[in-house]
């Protein structure tokens, strides 16, 4: 795999990346490669303190996402703004996906699997979630790809983009497994910047590092790969 390359995570609430992807995005960084994060909703459900301001809640979330993003070695975070919890797949959100994939040119894109509603018998996969997975992979296939796709791209300069590989965490058909033993506490660091989502850091790390501990005992994020073949 050529150096220089760029990745994009798709995500559908801030810290939805970490979680996901932020070990290997990481990784990625560390390679050289130009990561980028695109997250689709405002964070405007994410807290229980109920004394909490909705504009003030959402302009936190977007600090700390950026803040996670510096602690990943991501060049930059971009911000959709729909609403925290009605995030639904429209032409509108495929526009927006799509534009991004011309602008950035991604070789790989990192998103949420949409294809289940119960992720490994342990939680529900959220409806946010699910919408922008299915979005996020019509954007890679067909729609970028076209120049009959929202042609009024073309005269703005951006060109079709062919994405050649596409990696869906919080799947139940893993087959990729990436160590990320190095960058465990670098993916802790990063979910820690979102100081509205969780408690004391400690509580936090530990309950993270049972998460993403294999059988064998490493750290792992787990992804449905897909190579584009043509």
């Amino acid at each position: 795999r050529r150096m220089a390359e760029t990745a994009l995570v798709i995500a559908a609430h801030p810290d939805d990346g970490e979680f996901g992807a932020a070990g290997y995005s990481a990784q990625l960084a560390a390679r050289g490669w130009d990561v980028y994060f695109l997250i689709a909703t405002n964070g405007a459900k994410g807290t229980e303190d109920r004394s909490m301001p909705r504009e003030r809640l959402i302009a936190l979330r977007r600090e700390e996402q950026r803040e996670a993003c510096r602690r990943l070695g991501a060049r930059d975070v971009f911000f959709l703004d729909h609403e925290d919890g009605e995030l639904v797949y429209t032409r509108v959100l495929l526009e927006q996906l799509v534009r991004f994939i011309r602008m950035l040119r991604p070789h790989a894109v990192l998103t949420h699997d949409p294809t289940d509603i119960i992720i490994r018998d342990s939680f529900i996969n959220h409806p946010d979630h699910r919408a922008l997975g299915t979005a996020a992979l019509d954007a890679v296939y067909p729609t970028a790809r076209d120049h009959l796709n929202f042609p009024e791209h073309l005269a703005e300069g951006l060109e079709p983009h062919r994405v050649r590989e596409v990696l869906l965490w919080n799947t139940n058909q893993p087959n990729f497994d990436v160590d990320i033993e190095p960058q465990v506490d670098q993916k802790i660091l990063a979910l820690s910047a979102h100081l509205t989502q969780f408690g004391s850091l400690a509580d936090f790390a530990a309950f993270s590092r049972e998460r993403w501990k294999s059988g064998a005992g490493r750290y792992v994020e787990r992804f449905r790969g897909v190579e584009l073949q043509f």
